[in-house]
């Protein structure tokens, strides 16, 4: 995040920080490539109140972004819309699951926010230089990230299923048997926090590059939209190693089985991996309940 920060400020925020906060001895910077004069904000860079605002800010626009982009993308051309004539498909669900995400996205932004600053204050393992711990770690640290982050993900949202949290926190996005990728983000806004914990935990043990992070960040966004479309396309050849969208459909289907999020690992040492087979898919019953329309 102390990456994007840093454009943030360079391009926008400097200015808007000036304009809101005006150093009020009237001190300028002056700008020799533009050749112009700027006023400066008393508020500096480093200043923690600006940085958590500022973060608060690109975080909210950010996941907004991200989430309506992803979705909608995945929802328009991945979706299969007849899984929307599913006998459990909500009325109004659509727009249930977009209302949901954007009431949770608030309150994750403000428990993920302690992270995100104490990044940008340094105290996160995350580095800059391409080759500072060598090529071959830049390489390894991808599946090391995914590894690490999937398996804890796992116990979190397997431990999420336990009764007494299941009601408190997990029960809304379960509300969704069916989902579409809008229900991708759809939380209680703590569990959506929790399964989240192992991303930026992550950067805290183990270097990792802050641009490759941010592409990781983002492509695990993007995995969880993806995975939320449905889909029950099996006999791939990866099909008993990645947690696919056929996987995680399943998952919302049965609630016990396939917590993980990318690989099959971990449910096959837990106990709780289920096979996706052709004959568990929702589709049938859409087509089932097609055919008794046709014949009535």
């Amino acid at each position: 995040m102390d990456v994007v920060l840093n454009i943030a400020d360079d391009y926008v925020l400097d200015k808007v920080w000036s304009y809101i906060v005006p150093l009020t001895t009237n001190a300028t910077h002056w700008e020799p490539a533009s050749n112009t004069t700027l006023t400066v904000s008393a508020w500096p860079r480093d200043y923690i109140p600006r940085q958590l605002v500022s973060l608060c800010t690109i975080t909210l626009i950010g996941i907004h972004i991200l989430y309506f982009a992803f979705a909608y993308a995945s929802y328009k051309w991945i979706f299969n819309h007849d899984m929307m004539r599913h006998p459990r498909f909500l009325k109004n669900q659509v727009r249930l699951e977009i209302m949901t995400s954007l009431k949770a996205f608030p309150g994750m932004m403000l428990l993920t926010l302690p992270w995100f600053q104490a990044e940008v204050m340094g105290y996160s393992r995350l580095y800059e230089g391409l080759d500072t711990y060598g090529y071959t770690y830049l390489v390894l640290s991808v599946p090391l990230f995914l590894l690490f982050t999937d398996y804890l993900v796992y116990w979190v949202h397997r431990i999420l299923h336990v009764p007494v949290f299941y009601k408190a926190l997990h029960k809304p996005h379960h509300k969704w048997i069916i989902p579409t990728p809008f229900a991708s983000h759809a939380f209680h806004p703590v569990d959506g926090y929790l399964q989240s914990i192992p991303y930026h935990l992550f950067v805290f043990i183990f270097p990792l590059h802050r641009i490759l992070y941010l592409i990781l960040f983002v492509a695990v966004n993007f995995w969880t939209i993806l995975i939320h479309d449905s889909d029950m396309i099996t006999g791939h050849p990866l099909e008993t190693l990645i947690n696919g969208p056929a996987h995680h459909t399943l998952h919302h289907i049965y609630f016990t089985v396939n917590y993980g999020q990318y690989f099959t690992w971990a449910d096959r040492a837990g106990n709780s991996y289920r096979q996706p087979e052709k004959h568990l898919d929702p589709l049938l019953e859409v087509q089932a309940l097609g055919k008794e329309e046709k014949v009535e």
